[in-house]
């Protein structure tokens, strides 16, 4: 870890010394799935996850219906030849991503659970891309209870060509017959050709060798593994390690640590069930492997506290390493407090040396070799603090706002209401907070937000608080167009997030 934390000081250091980089200007990409004005959004439509894979060419969405969309980037990056303008043409995309639809495939079906007369969703809650492996891809994805492990791979379809004997020229027959396998045609005899068939005068001089060729490729996606059975709450989160091998998986009080090639057996790591159910006081929300370290992990909790453990110290690991919480401050606290508090999703940074929370109000920023608390904390839903009560009686408070960050860790992304998404900068002195709305103009909702304090060791930076009630423009929120997904781009600035059953995409 040394390497890792002298490589992130030195980038800090080189940071402060050259200033906080210039904001960015977010451009419209692409949008897929985009709905017409009044057209009616069906519930199995409605995207529930989004993932890129690890080179960023590749992205995987999940829905409520139980189906996996797959993309393919499709700008070159390869400038090798070509006249200057398509130089110039490929140039200008390789500027921001441009992806393409690839393949879809249903992942999960609706079960029911005879036993708890349960009935479990075919919605995706999470996907996770695994190491490509000869031209094929893998990837996880999960519904409440089962995890499944997919092979997405190009197939070629090949065809018997150059045959001896044309089944439409047999005497009698207007059209030919269709062949098995095995390339007997199906409703006669293997010696049909003494009934059916009459040589030419003088025989046939020559004998050609079938040749099989490939026309046309297609896409196939396979089933690899099902990881069932393991999980009595639903699953919130799966996460891979570095390792290359294992994954966990998360519900609500445990964490669960599996081999991928092994669906019949998992370890459980994590346990925090009460002997007595009455004494529970808190729920595992979100985990995750650390991006570098394969024995290190975190997962959040519904009382706003981080838990870093290493599984090297136990093999069920109660203990934790370092335990990450901001102290309540005195006299603030409310009914609204435990729920608010609440964190909906964590993510590391790309170094590991950062971790990105979100709980319903706030991002917070938290560096794993300083748990005294947050070294940067940016507001996203402070205005909404006065209406909690009507944010409760419709459920509003209980959402689960997704977090990304940018692959060189210098900003930070969630969703709101409306449609908007908020990207924060993270740079000491930077005093980026931008608005923007899921549409093909993003910068509609931009708005001005004060500048903030500089960022230190001892105080905690606080940015992005908006007039109360109301969005940008002075519109009252939408509480029912929410921005739950989004992931940012692994080595560069563009950003995909869902709105309802639309894929948008943006640049900078």
């Amino acid at each position: 870890m040394n390497g890792g934390d002298d490589a992130a000081a030195a980038s800090s250091a080189a940071a402060a010394t050259s200033g906080p980089p210039p904001s960015l200007e977010w451009r419209f990409s692409q949008v897929f799935g985009e709905r017409t004005a009044g057209e009616e959004v069906h519930e199995v439509d409605i995207i529930s996850a989004i993932e890129f894979d690890k080179s960023g060419d590749h992205l995987a969405t999940g829905d409520r219906g139980g189906r996996v969309v797959l993309f393919e980037r499709t700008d070159s990056r390869d400038h090798g030849g070509g006249s200057r303008r398509d130089a110039e043409e490929m140039d200008y995309s390789a500027r921001h991503p441009e992806f393409r639809y690839k393949t879809e495939f249903q992942s999960h079906e609706p079960e029911f659970d005879y036993l708890k007369s349960l009935e479990i969703e075919e919605k995706i809650n999470k996907i996770r891309w695994c190491q490509p492996a000869n031209g094929a891809l893998f990837l996880l994805s999960t519904n409440d209870k089962t995890i499944k492990y997919w092979k997405v791979q190009e197939k070629k379809i090949k065809k018997i060509s150059e045959m001896n004997i044309d089944p439409s020229t047999e005497r009698g027959s207007s059209s030919p017959l269709p062949i098995i396998t095995n390339g007997v045609h199906a409703n006669k005899p293997q010696d049909y050709l003494s009934e059916g068939f009459s040589f030419p005068p003088g025989g046939i001089p020559s004998l050609r060798l079938p040749v099989v060729t490939s026309l046309e490729t297609s896409l196939a996606a396979r089933c690899r593994r099902v990881y069932a059975h393991a999980h009595d709450y639903h699953i919130n989160s799966i996460s891979n390690s570095s390792d290359g091998e294992t994954f966990i998986s998360a519900d609500d009080l445990r964490v669960n640590l599996w081999n991928l090639e092994v669906s019949n057996q998992s370890f459980n790591i994590v346990d925090v069930k009460p002997t007595n159910m009455e004494d529970l006081t808190e729920v595992i929300t979100s985990a995750q492997f650390h991006p570098i370290h394969c024995n290190m992990l975190a997962y959040s909790s519904s009382k706003g506290s981080i838990r870093l453990i290493d599984m090297r110290q136990s093999a069920l690991c109660d203990s934790h390493t370092k335990l990450f919480e901001e102290p309540e401050a005195p006299g603030s606290r409310s009914f609204f407090t435990e729920i608010i508090a609440s964190i909906s999703d964590i993510k590391f940074s790309k170094n590991g040396r950062y971790i990105l929370s979100r709980d319903y109000m706030t991002l917070k920023l938290w560096d794993i070799n300083m748990d005294s608390g947050p070294v940067a904390s940016y507001q996203v839903h402070e205005h909404l603090r006065p209406r909690l009560c009507d944010l409760y009686e419709n459920d509003s408070i209980f959402d689960k706002f997704e977090c990304c960050l940018s692959g060189d860790g210098s900003r930070v992304a969630t969703g709101s209401y409306s449609n908007l998404f908020r990207v924060f900068g993270t740079s000491q002195g930077s005093t980026e907070a931008a608005t923007l709305e899921a549409s093909k103009n993003p910068m509609r909702r931009q708005i001005q937000t004060p500048a903030r304090s500089s960022r230190s060791m001892t105080s905690v930076v606080r940015r992005g608080s908006e007039s109360p009630g109301s969005d940008a423009n002075g519109n009252a929120h939408d509480f029912t167009t929410k921005l739950l997904h989004m992931a940012w781009h692994p080595t560069e600035n563009s950003i995909a997030c869902a709105a309802a059953n639309s894929l948008y995409m943006y640049y900078a």
